[in-house]
């Protein structure tokens, strides 16, 4: 894990990613930010860079590939998996059927997003603060 390289966020909302920019600027994030509306957006970008990105946050609901299905590709797929590339939910999806899911998928958090953007920032604080910590086999 690249504690330099870029935060990918998979979110389709406009109002959402508007918030997350704010937020990364209101916490002086020096990554760059890279947005996705679609898992197979992302997923083509995965596969075609060079850059080792520092963490996944992802929606759940989306149009083409959700963020579910983003998740089973990456463990699908030997060189995406073996990037070891941190995978966060950030969604407003709150249920003990989709908690599970993720669970199964290997991912490394789920948070149900906070409607109080001062919340959503200590959320996004909270992710990135553990994850720049952490000791990680691609660091």
């Amino acid at each position: 894990m690249a504690k330099t390289g870029p935060i990918l966020i998979l979110e389709d909302d406009q109002d959402d990613r508007e918030i997350y920019e704010t937020i990364m600027a209101s916490l002086g994030v020096k990554n760059e930010i890279r947005f996705f509306e679609g898992g197979d957006d992302l997923l083509r970008y995965l596969q075609v860079t060079r850059e080792q990105p520092f963490i996944i946050l992802s929606d759940i609901n989306l149009p083409r590939m959700t963020g579910l299905e983003l998740r089973r590709q990456i463990d699908a797929d030997e060189f995406l998996r073996r990037k070891s590339i941190p995978f966060v939910f950030l969604s407003t999806v709150e249920s003990k059927e989709v908690v599970e899911e993720v669970y199964e998928l290997t991912v490394q958090g789920y948070f149900v997003k906070k409607n109080v953007m001062s919340e959503v920032e200590r959320q996004v604080k909270q992710i990135l603060d553990y994850w720049r910590d952490c000791k990680h086999p691609n660091a």
